[in-house]
């Protein structure tokens, strides 16, 4: 059996993403045949295809979540069966293909009312938001938060639940456009860092104070400024690089108001079925009750991955960035 899938076979820039044909094994004990209907495209995906994460072996098919059908089950599989709609997040790649075989284990059964492409995007994102805002660090009513890149795709499902959770959120954007995006989501301040310093603005809105948390998926030079926007025993949650790797942090410099630094991963707070069930089934309760929700902002052909990346890379895009295979 064969199809259809984008192999990387050397790290570099988004031309190395390339479709090929590959050998495709029938499903083993406890796995499923997945015919996929939509594909998520992550920045994670983009730390992958450059080097920056050495995590997948080379040659390699890249991406960690899809959404699609059952086609067969291996043997010993239970709960699902040939045409469920399974969505999932898979530590070892393989999702920019057509179809693939996957461990069961790793499956999550789609309710009704969410389609393919919220499906295929709600297993980073979607998860990512839920951990962050409710086991990182758990926001609730009073807090003041700052989320960086508050159009983007995980930032704009931050931006949502985190209005919802009854939290002042301010978020940072880079356009006017990406301010109305934010706006819509519920931010209650919302800072173009391109125009005005983010750190003075912060201080300004909050009298002084700083925010209790800071959700930073950019990284690079605003790790700096958003440690410099924390009130009295505020934490700031690290959860990416997009705009490159932190520079070296002194320890010490938390002590001047006893701050904390926290860099989570999605997959250590997954790894036990349990405990990826009831993160699925909270994120799946919020889509459905209208607290977050899932646009496409870029939707291409998977063997245009290339430009998806070239997109998601130049921070055109707003929204999730789906391939369709």
């Amino acid at each position: 059996m064969r199809t259809e899938a984008i192999v990387l076979r050397h790290t570099g820039g988004p031309e190395q993403l390339q479709l090929e044909e590959v050998a495709l094994e029938e499903p083993g004990p406890g796995e499923l045949l997945v015919r996929h209907s939509a594909i998520a495209v992550n920045y994670h995906d983009i730390y992958v295809r450059s080097g920056l994460y050495q995590t997948l072996t080379l040659p390699g098919i890249p991406g960690l979540e899809a959404s699609g059908i059952v086609e067969r089950c291996g043997a010993g599989v239970q709960g699902f069966s040939a045409g469920d709609r399974i969505c999932y997040v898979a530590q070892g790649y393989g999702a920019y293909s057509r179809r693939r075989v996957l461990p069961a284990a790793r499956a999550i059964a789609v309710p009704a009312g969410i389609d393919d492409e919220q499906a295929a995007s709600v297993s980073v994102k979607g998860f990512t938001a839920c951990v962050l805002l409710h086991r990182v660090y758990a926001l609730r009513r009073g807090h003041t938060a700052l989320i960086h890149a508050g159009a983007g795709g995980v930032g704009q499902l931050l931006v949502r639940w985190a209005h919802a959770l009854g939290a002042t959120v301010i978020t940072t954007v880079g356009s006017e456009e990406k301010a109305v995006i934010a706006r819509a989501c519920g931010a209650d301040h919302v800072i173009q860092y391109r125009d005005e310093d983010f750190v003075a603005r912060v201080r300004q809105i909050t009298a002084g104070a700083g925010v209790d948390v800071a959700y930073d998926g950019v990284g690079g030079e605003t790790f700096s400024g958003s440690l410099d926007c924390l009130a009295l025993r505020g934490t700031l949650v690290h959860f990416g690089q997009s705009a490159g790797a932190v520079p070296p942090l002194l320890v010490s410099r938390l002590a001047a108001r006893s701050n904390a630094v926290v860099r989570p991963m999605l997959f250590h707070y997954i790894k036990d079925r349990a405990d990826l069930q009831a993160i699925a089934a909270q994120t799946f309760a919020a889509l459905q009750q209208g607290t977050i929700s899932l646009a496409t902002g870029l939707r291409v052909p998977l063997a245009d991955a290339a430009r998806a990346h070239q997109a998601l890379e130049s921070r055109a895009t707003t929204g999730a960035v789906i391939l369709i295979p």
